[in-house]
């Protein structure tokens, strides 16, 4: 069976990148998406919260707006130099051990998605390690469908930044290899990486086999879950 791993992902245009070919300026630059709303009406504010990939802070400010004791963490320095107000820990999230449990634990950005079986593994093990007894795991996965929507040329806006696909090219089992534009008026960056359409039964799967279950979709597109252990 072929693994599509993080070695294929890759970036370009200006500044540094992460080792999964994110930008660390275009990254700084995103407005939060709604995201916060969704994981404050799913639990209550006030509580300790682990937020695994946390990137630049796009979520990590309106979460400490929201009233939630965060600890951000990313693999990439340069991201985490963009957070403020929070206790940041610079490490990959796979293998990740704090030796402490939390309220909510959040797993964003899709990261769930990945092409790679043993490292969905290893980040969904590194949830269920860290979320504290009657405590919760908030994951964001790519809505049922979405590979089959998008295609190159779609394009919509966010903010002050349009999205693009440049191409979107199937390369195994519902895994794509995509490439995305972002523009802004100044400047520009493109991110090539990998991803899987998990299915639904899948993706349950894979967090049984991590320790977790589903307790509720949040959504209407089922593209963020509330799992507990």
């Amino acid at each position: 069976m072929t693994t599509f791993t993080r070695d294929g992902h890759s970036g370009s245009g200006s500044g540094e990148f992460t080792p999964d070919g994110c930008s660390v300026e275009m990254y700084a630059r995103l407005p939060e998406n709604g995201e916060t709303a969704v994981i404050a009406a799913a639990v209550p504010t006030g509580g300790t919260l682990l937020e695994l990939g946390a990137g630049a802070g796009r979520m990590t400010r309106p979460l400490l707006e929201r009233g939630f004791d965060v600890t951000a963490v990313d693999e990439s320095e340069a991201m985490l130099a963009k957070i403020d107000g929070a206790p940041t820990v610079h490490a990959p999230i796979e293998g990740l051990d704090l030796g402490r449990r939390f309220d909510v634990v959040t797993l964003a950005s899709f990261l769930v998605n990945t092409a790679d079986d043993a490292h969905r593994g290893r980040l969904l093990r590194t949830c269920a390690r860290h979320v504290a007894p009657g405590g919760c795991v908030l994951i964001q996965r790519e809505p049922d469908g979405l590979h089959r929507t998008l295609k190159p040329g779609s394009t919509w806006s966010r903010g002050e930044m349009t999205v693009s696909v440049v191409s979107l090219e199937p390369v195994g089992e519902n895994v794509s290899r995509t490439c995305i534009r972002y523009d802004f008026e100044d400047r520009h960056w493109t991110q090539t990486f990998y991803s899987h359409a998990l299915s639904t039964p899948r993706f349950e799967a894979a967090l049984a086999e991590a320790g977790l279950t589903v307790d509720g979709y949040l959504t209407e597109d089922r593209s963020w879950v509330r799992a507990r252990p």
